[in-house]
């Protein structure tokens, strides 16, 4: 399905490590498809286990809810994020958090040095057709948290 995504348009990929047992050739194939390459971590699976794919990577994506449905309970992966920020040095790699992300949760990450943040649940909580506006203030709400953690 790489090509398919650079086809439609992509610009980032990202595989979870644990998908399958050839991570190094996902990566590589999608690069060669001319996109960024992205790796996730499941929250179970350590940060080391992403030490020996940091030149091949352009994006950690760190799972802080197990895979599958909106709305779960934030896994606190502060550790994890500055341990993979040390890791990446001065590598352009950007840290994304997937998972849980709300204005209490988002300024963790930040502070720890993730510089991506995906949020669901939180940017339609109370929203609705009449009343979109919501949207926009969950998300700047928080945007604004996160911010202020820096």
């Amino acid at each position: 399905y790489i090509d398919a995504y650079a086809d439609a348009g992509a610009d980032v990929l990202t595989a979870h490590i644990e998908a399958g047992p050839h991570i190094h050739r996902t990566l590589q194939a999608i690069k060669g498809a001319g996109m960024k390459a992205g790796v996730a971590l499941n929250p179970g699976t350590p940060a080391d286990a992403v030490a020996h794919l940091l030149d091949l990577t352009d994006l950690i994506c760190v799972m802080t809810v197990n895979p599958g449905f909106g709305g779960q309970k934030y896994i606190d992966m502060t550790g994890k994020v500055r341990a993979l920020r040390e890791m990446i040095g001065d590598r352009e790699i950007h840290i994304e958090i997937d998972g849980g992300m709300d204005p209490n949760t988002a300024p963790l990450m930040a502070a720890a040095g993730a510089d991506v943040l995906v949020a669901g649940s939180a940017v339609f909580r109370g929203g609705s057709v009449s009343r979109p506006e919501v949207y926009g203030e969950n998300i700047r709400a928080i945007k604004a948290a996160a911010n202020a953690a820096l």
